[in-house]
């Protein structure tokens, strides 16, 4: 490689995770923090469970596509019928296809990545699920690009509960239709993250009492100190 080719090389970009519990704000934070990032001229891009775009290549954002609607927006009996293992393998063959195919080379390019709806979640439900094993479920999501910064919101389930109103059985677990299956089931999760926290490099937020603007500043501030993406 020449002086000139290494000069114009992109410094790689930073990819930033949000998690925690159905009901924490993670969606509402990573739109923020996607638009601030943009806003202050660092070029960022938003992914989620629904982003089945591939920069240039309309054929490959189909087939994502196809995967999306197979895994997202399928019909809950099919869902049930097909049993954990088939979904915890559908899963890890979408976040695989969404990290290769979105994820790494907008890193490659200079690209920052906020990551909404991250693999975490589906770490921890599989860990409360007695007829999955829970090395399975960390072995087929191990593969995947490494996070700078995870930003952990930490709420209690009723709290959750009470931003929300209205959840589904998947965010019960399956367990039943009452707010006490809600409960009982995300506090489960919600200490499974913790035990996740303790592994990598996590900036846990209690958000019960802040409002939208105070987790913005908080989680901004953290870009700054840690990753030098000042917002």
């Amino acid at each position: 490689m020449t002086v000139e080719e290494h000069d114009i090389t992109p410094a790689r970009g930073r990819l930033i995770t949000v998690t925690g519990i159905d009901g924490a704000g993670k969606s509402t934070l990573a739109a923020r923090l996607h638009q601030a990032l943009n806003d202050a001229g660092h070029p960022a891009i938003l992914v989620g469970k629904h982003s089945t775009d591939v920069p240039m290549d309309d054929e490959l954002s189909a087939y994502v596509d196809r995967l999306n609607e197979l895994v997202y927006r399928r019909d809950a009996r099919v869902a049930q019928a097909c049993g954990d293992h088939y979904w915890l393998l559908a899963l890890a063959a979408w976040y695989t296809l969404q990290d290769r195919l979105v994820i790494q080379p907008a890193l490659a390019a200079g690209t920052h990545v906020i990551l909404d709806n991250a693999h975490h979640k589906i770490l921890a439900r599989y860990a409360v699920n007695p007829d999955v094993s829970t090395r399975l479920a960390e072995q087929v999501f191990a593969h995947l690009t490494e996070p700078d910064l995870v930003i952990f919101l930490r709420i209690g389930s009723r709290e959750a509960l009470a931003r929300k109103g209205e959840f589904t059985s998947l965010e019960t677990g399956h367990s039943g239709t009452g707010d006490e299956d809600f409960i009982r089931y995300q506090d489960t999760v919600l200490a499974q993250l913790r035990e996740q926290e303790q592994r990598g490099n996590w900036l846990s937020l209690d958000v019960t009492d802040m409002d939208r603007d105070a987790v913005f500043k908080t989680a901004a501030g953290a870009l700054a100190d840690r990753l030098q993406l000042t917002i």
